[in-house]
């Protein structure tokens, strides 16, 4: 069986052409009379934790287990290549359309191994730490391909993206989404350096008094805006902690995410407004800078890391740097990405209103 090893980092540095022409040379020689037939050949990748991974060339047969990863396949223009998907998606079916009345496999945290076997897919894709690895030991029984890719770390989407491109046979769309965001993201990294100033940070996760530490996508996304993140000598992605070491943090800004807030859907800012307002009363915080300025903000899920993280970034950039980015518009970056990557139109609610004393 034909394999091949990409440095999918080697590759991009490459002009557009280049790269192209590069790539579909490889898949040729992929498919070339040694493979008897498609399904024989096959491409050798790394995945989100680092390993070797063999996967089918082309993939033809996808179980998405989570939305980034939809997202991600929706930007590929590949969704008939969806055969099922997570639970969740129920949740947002104004967003997904019909990606929504796909078969279901189960929560992304707790797949149905069964309703996945009875689709015959060709992988199935999942985060890099969940489910956890019995995921594998039972898929690999039933001789199920399991591919983990995240699509969540703002620095290695786009390596993330050219992946996934390459398996479904749609390089030219995962280049011009990199392209794309790397335009738009480069434009903010560089701004930022114009000053040295780092407002001090709190990022809180889903769940109240979890903070986004270093390995999560939130810790990241903080850094690209120009914050230093408060957690960022904690050891774990999400670690629990208390009121009190927020206090003694002292924080000059806050940002919270929302989970599954159908930010798509809304028509007025006050489900994450209402938040905003939770955080702003908590017990003794009022003696903190970011509650006291009102420099306390709510982002949906949707923004919050993934596919749109540079959306999140763009609206984190003018918080944390009002006076170098009051021309940046991120409702505009997101328009783009809705209409040209999902085919959607824009519309909805992401972040809260700022506050106003």
């Amino acid at each position: 069986m034909p394999s091949v090893l990409y440095d999918i980092n080697m590759l991009h540095q490459r002009p557009l052409k280049k790269r192209l022409l590069i790539v579909g040379l490889t898949a040729a020689l992929l498919l070339a009379p040694q493979a008897s037939s498609a399904k024989e050949a096959a491409v050798t990748i790394k995945d989100a934790l680092g390993r070797t991974v063999h996967v089918p060339y082309p993939v033809r047969r996808i179980v998405a287990l989570n939305s980034d990863v939809l997202e991600i396949v929706r930007t590929l223009k590949a969704e008939e290549y969806i055969v099922g998907v997570f639970s969740e998606i129920v949740r947002e079916p104004e967003f997904w359309g019909g990606l929504a009345k796909k078969p279901k496999v189960g929560s992304w945290r707790d797949p149905d191994l069964e309703a996945i076997t009875a689709l015959a897919p060709d992988v199935v894709v999942a985060y890099g730490r969940n489910p956890g690895p019995a995921l594998e030991q039972k898929a690999n029984l039933l001789g199920i391909q399991v591919l983990r890719l995240d699509f969540y770390k703002p620095n290695k989407l786009e390596e993330e993206v050219r992946t996934l491109g390459l398996l479904l046979d749609r390089r030219q769309e995962a280049e011009r989404f990199c392209e794309w965001h790397q335009r738009h993201l480069k434009m903010i990294q560089e701004r930022v350096t114009r000053t040295s100033h780092r407002p001090k940070v709190y990022i809180e996760s889903y769940s109240d008094y979890h903070a986004a530490g270093p390995g999560s996508g939130g810790h990241e996304m903080c850094i690209l805006a120009g914050g230093s993140n408060i957690a960022d000598s904690l050891s774990i992605p999400f670690p629990r902690i208390t009121p009190e070491w927020v206090l003694d943090k002292n924080p000059e800004v806050i940002v919270k995410a929302a989970s599954y807030g159908n930010g798509f859907s809304l028509k007025t800012p006050a489900h994450f407004n209402q938040r905003r307002d939770a955080i702003l009363r908590r017990p003794a915080w009022h003696h903190i800078p970011a509650v006291i300025s009102g420099n306390v903000h709510v982002m949906d899920s949707a923004i919050w890391t993934g596919p749109r993280a540079m959306i999140g970034v763009g609206h984190m950039v003018r918080w944390f740097h009002p006076a170098f980015f009051s021309d940046l518009n991120p409702e505009a970056l997101h328009r783009t990405y809705l209409e040209t990557f999902q085919g959607v139109p824009y519309k909805g609610i992401f972040v809260s209103d700022d506050f106003k004393r």
